[in-house]
């Protein structure tokens, strides 16, 4: 009876969802999908190739994206307030890049925003090519990481590709502007990092000392002062102080 109950109840969760789907994209269907067996009259192997390509892409798209945006600056900070700390995982990885995940989208959604009012809506309306749309979209972010990206850095890679001094970060090559915006966001978020170590370890060096002083020298000083370090986080509401900070240090 309970299998019974249980089918009965997945097919009417199904039927359900295709309802709101078909109620969804009632005034817009979905369009239509046609699939072709075959090259095509091309040469042999080209199809394979281009498939082989795109698969390729599509694997190393979220790291060149996660490159590309604020991410990486917030994961590394939230990562050093774990480890000074000294939670060991907590929180746990899952909620550290969900969070970094979310501020992401919240630092970047000007930007987006921008990409897709003078790239993705024109192409979607067929009003440029995609070549064009590629290349409107590399314009904002280019103008958020030139905005976030050293000199030293940006030099650094110009003189080693040998390229020309460009007129705006417009003319930037992405190839150069991606790794420079890399190392920048890096070096700061060490900077934030190295600052956010320093209390904590001023709690470390004290408690060391006291426990020392006393002569319990068997005993490990992280276990007193990981209480003293979570209140003194506490006190100063520091998840609120940290992700200030990382809002600031972006300019938003």
């Amino acid at each position: 009876m309970n299998k019974k109950v249980l089918v009965c109840l997945t097919v009417v969760l199904f039927l359900a969802s295709l309802m709101v789907v078909q109620s969804a994209f009632a005034a817009d269907p979905i369009p239509n999908i046609h699939f072709q067996i075959g090259d095509g009259g091309e040469k042999p192997g080209t199809s394979s190739l281009s498939l082989l390509l795109i698969i390729t892409i599509l694997s190393v798209a979220p790291a060149i994206l996660l490159l590309m945006t604020s991410f990486t600056r917030i994961v590394i900070v939230l990562g050093f307030v774990r480890t000074s700390l000294g939670t060991q995982q907590m929180p746990p990885n899952q909620v550290l890049i969900g969070l970094a995940l979310f501020m992401t989208l919240f630092v970047m959604s000007p930007t987006i925003s921008e990409v897709n009012k003078v790239a993705l809506q024109p192409y979607l309306n067929a009003q440029i090519s995609q070549t064009q749309a590629l290349e409107k979209a590399a314009i904002p972010m280019k103008k958020f990481m030139f905005k976030q990206t050293r000199e030293k850095d940006l030099l650094l890679f110009m003189k080693y590709t040998k390229t020309e001094k460009p007129k705006s970060y417009e003319d930037i090559p992405i190839s150069v502007l991606v790794p420079a915006f890399a190392i920048s966001e890096l070096k700061t978020a060490m900077q934030m990092g190295f600052m956010i170590f320093i209390p904590f370890l001023v709690i470390d060096m004290v408690v060391a000392s006291t426990l020392m002083a006393m002569g319990m020298m068997m005993l490990p000083p992280v276990m007193i002062s990981l209480p003293f370090k979570i209140l003194l986080f506490i006190l100063v509401d520091g998840w609120y102080l940290v992700v200030k900070s990382l809002l600031t240090s972006f300019g938003t």
